[in-house]
């Protein structure tokens, strides 16, 4: 009752909208005092009109709402709402199939901004509503200034050339390979007239590692950054481009050093101070794997520096199906564990003085050396998006504390969110940003509930020797409890959005895992890290790496009893409809966060009930090397590769929910196989008769729904309803399986585009404009196809590169077509 009481006089309000809608309709109009002179309308039996009722129910909702609002200002909850307005404006922004003139956001953000001044003095809903719909403009204006000022190239299409670059960025692989960041200097045989500016480049070769700032070349596979494996996922050009990487690719052997190419231009002392930075990150993580061997250091290294590459395949598995793969990011768990035990600590050993503890503020001198040690913690982590983000948020509540305000609060995870958007808002589409936050944003909600429980549980507790001793191990143990179990909660869905599975047994590994990362990794870690200067780390890095080795063994228990739970694709509906839930749920004070509860579970109510999408016959990758066929039994996808590439086949399962594979079966036709064009990529009409022959007679003994390959030139399959589909790898045999398939698919340029006999041709060019495809077969006899396609317009920056024609060095204005150009490809090629 003293809470309510207490509420009521911060407030000046009652029990707020629940209040209001409990009472009956008759008596609030009783109650309610009418200005002189005001009407009622009536029936001829002295009901009121249907309009007076709708009014009057209008203006009650508008007034509870208007109480509501005023209540949740109160504790200055509204506040909170602002990054979530900047949040959305960006994201739509992003969303949206085409670019708008910049005017179209600043009109928006004028008007708007106009009407919540005139609507300052008025009802609070308005003006709130107003106020909002500024926010969203001016998050679109962020949006477009970030595209703006980014500017990547990125590469057009995927091409064999020599790579002449600067070495900016390594890291080292658990198999003895190294990746690097290049930044391009030049390239040769054949020059990319339109070439990005930075590379990913990786090479498995023997070779002496090169330093950071060296020259290297060598001839390199380059691939530009990948589109979405199937329609609806995630879009790999999209982070490239804001991180400013062109493409990626492979050494095809071991690159050689340059020692004639001089620095381009003399560079700033910030570029120079960035260079100093990241040789000494490099040492710190090359003295971290020296010390301690296997995955427990690459494990250390990717929390110390971010180096997460050192890691095994198996154990970097292990970790995502376990839950802990977030143990490997720098983010605002491993910023706040060292930035919080350094805090403690040093508060601790100052506190031993008398004379410094009574004449100096320990509290804010702790707070103060604990954001220099973050600060020195984000630079030797490379500053990567998740540790920028984590230090902000850090650094906003040590800032707090220098300032005798609450460090933990949902208001200074506000200021750390508006910050992060305002310098780079392309993070609110990001799996890495949304989970952050979540996760922060349920914990301290958390928190402050827990707070106030154990308040008003201590002081009815029996006071009795040991009782501190046992309540601080009961806290700690309570706490890691409900620190997993809500922050595993607050980020299931966007593990289920974007990466469509979850760990089922994650909350049990991390129990178990926690106590160790903080207890004995994180406190040793940040011995180490200050005693390395001193040549006195090895017993503390031995320390953590032997606390990592626990981990790992948890991770691959817990991994082995179970593969991860698929929930495949869900509508674009769900991940918005269940994000407004959660922040309505964590985010707001009164009774109405319970709304949120209600949305948050009415959306997950709904993923689950409607019945699922509907399966397409076959899928195409975007290079159009891979073709699926998911299987009616709903576990299988058969495709026409014995391996396909992990990196998508594994996109494909989880976003289907089908987890086995189905190779192709082998034909024994390596006669046929071995055919092959002339000089001028014509068939003899021997040959042409051969080889149609030969897929008729594989057609008919196919087994419906696998793919039957001959040698690796072509692969046929046949569906159950009679769809006869060819994929083809030789150009010179597009037209003979035009003539006996519906559907050819290539991961070659076509010159033709269509079939002459009425099949439908897929090819590189059609693929490169559309990204990944769905095909719906319908009636075989009408050759009803229905397409699902991962691109409709291309008319955004990150998407214009496929658009490009190295043959003309122009962009093409053509959106993706239906089915490609007007020429047909007929039997003999042409």
């Amino acid at each position: 009752m003293g809470e309510i009481a207490e509420d009521r006089a911060r407030t000046g309000v009652g029990e707020g909208p629940a209040f209001a809608v409990a009472i009956p309709f008759d008596a609030m109009a009783i109650a309610e005092p009418r200005p002189a002179g005001a009407l009622v309308v009536r029936e001829a039996t002295g009901r009121e009109s249907l309009v007076s009722r709708v009014s009057r129910l209008t203006a009650m909702v508008a007034r509870s709402a208007d109480a509501a609002i005023g209540r949740e200002a109160a504790f200055g909850h509204v506040f909170l709402f602002v990054p979530v307005a900047l949040g959305a404006g960006a994201a739509i922004w992003f969303a949206l199939p085409q670019t708008l003139p910049i005017s179209a956001p600043a009109l928006l953000l004028l008007v708007s901004a106009l009407f919540a001044v005139l609507s300052r003095f008025g009802r609070p809903v308005a003006y709130r509503t107003w106020s909002a719909l500024a926010l969203c403009a001016a998050g679109m204006l962020l949006a477009e200034f970030e595209t703006r000022r980014m500017q990547t190239v990125i590469l057009d299409t995927p091409v064999t050339t020599q790579v002449t670059g600067r070495v900016l960025r390594r890291e080292a692989g658990a198999a003895g390979e190294w990746r690097y960041l290049v930044r391009v200097e030049a390239t040769a045989e054949p020059q990319i007239r339109r070439a990005p500016e930075e590379v990913v480049l990786t090479t498995r070769a023997r070779h002496e590692p090169f330093a950071l700032g060296e020259v290297l070349r060598g001839k390199a596979r380059l691939s530009p950054p990948s589109g979405p494996a199937l329609p609806g996922l995630d879009d790999f050009s999209f982070p490239g481009y804001f991180g400013g990487i062109g493409a990626v690719g492979y050494f095809l052997a071991a690159p050689v050093r340059i020692d004639s190419l001089p620095e381009s231009g003399t560079g700033a002392w910030w570029e120079a101070a960035e260079q100093t930075l990241l040789v000494v990150r490099d040492g710190i993580t090359q003295r971290i794997r020296r010390t301690v061997p296997g995955d427990a250091g690459g494990f250390a290294a990717s929390i110390v520096t971010g180096d997460r590459r050192s890691m095994s395949e198996a154990t970097t598995e292990a970790l995502r199906l376990s839950g802990l793969a977030h143990i490997t990011a720098i983010s605002g768990l491993n910023m706040a564990l060292a930035a919080g035990i350094f805090f403690v600590g040093l508060r601790k050993l100052l506190s031993l003085s008398p004379a410094i503890a009574q004449s100096r503020p320990v509290k804010k001198i702790a707070a103060a050396a604990a954001l220099v040690a973050a600060f020195l913690y984000l630079m030797i982590s490379g500053y990567q998006v998740s540790a920028v983000r984590a230090f902000l948020m850090t650094a906003i509540m040590l800032v707090a504390v220098l300032f005798d305000r609450p460090a933990i609060s949902l208001r200074n995870l506000a200021l750390a969110a508006i910050v992060i958007l305002a310098i780079s808002p392309s993070q609110v589409l990001g799996a890495s940003f949304q989970m952050s936050f979540a996760a922060t944003a349920g914990l301290i909600a958390g928190y402050d509930g827990w707070r106030r429980s154990a308040g008003r549980s201590s002081r009815y507790a029996p006071d009795f020797p040991g009782r501190k001793a046992l309540s601080f191990l009961w806290n700690f143990a309570a706490g890691t409890f409900v620190t997993s179990l809500i922050g595993g909660l607050a980020t299931a869905i966007f593990a289920v959005a974007h990466f469509h599975r979850m760990a089922p047994y994650g909350l049990v590994a991390n129990l178990a895992a926690m106590p160790i990362i903080s207890v004995v990794v994180m406190p040793a870690a940040l011995a180490a890290m200050l005693l390395m200067p001193f040549g006195l780390d090895a017993p503390f890095l031995i320390l953590a790496g032997e606390g990592l080795e626990i981990v790992i063994v948890i991770a691959t228990t817990v991994a082995s009893w179970s593969e991860g739970t698929s929930f495949g694709r869900f509508g674009a509906w769900f991940l918005p409809l269940a994000s407004a839930g959660l922040l309505l749920l964590t985010l707001l004070h009164t009774q109405l966060r319970w709304i949120g509860a209600a949305v948050l579970a009415a959306a997950i109510g709904l993923a689950v009930l409607l019945p699922p999408e509907e399966t397409a016959n076959l899928i195409v990758s975007e290079d159009g090397r891979l073709a699926g066929l998911p299987g009616a039994d709903g576990r299988t996808i058969a495709t026409n590769r014995s391996k396909p590439s992990d990196f998508l086949f594994s996109q494909w399962q989880h976003a289907l929910a089908r987890p086995d594979h189905l190779g192709p079966l082998r034909s024994e036709d390596d006669a046929v196989a071995g055919t092959r064009a002339d000089e001028t990529d014509r068939l003899s009409a021997e040959q042409i008769r051969t080889v149609r022959d030969t897929m008729r007679r594989q057609f008919g003994a196919a087994a419906p729904g696998r793919f039957l390959c001959t040698g690796k030139v072509w692969c046929i399959a046949r569906l159950p309803d009679g769809w006869r589909i060819a994929t083809v790898e030789d150009p010179a045999l597009l037209g003979v399986a035009c003539d006996v398939a519906d559907l050819v698919i290539t991961p070659r340029r076509s010159p033709f585009g269509i079939c002459r006999s009425g099949a439908k041709m897929i090819d590189a060019e059609m693929l490169r404009r559309t990204g990944a495809t769905e095909f719906y077969l319908g009636n075989h006899e009408d050759r009803d196809i229905r397409r699902r396609t991962a691109f409709t317009t291309l008319d955004r920056p990150w998407q214009r590169h496929r658009l490009y024609d190295w043959r003309t060095d122009s962009f093409a204005d053509r959106e993706p077509a239906e089915f490609a150009p007007a020429e047909q490809v007929s039997d003999s090629g042409g």
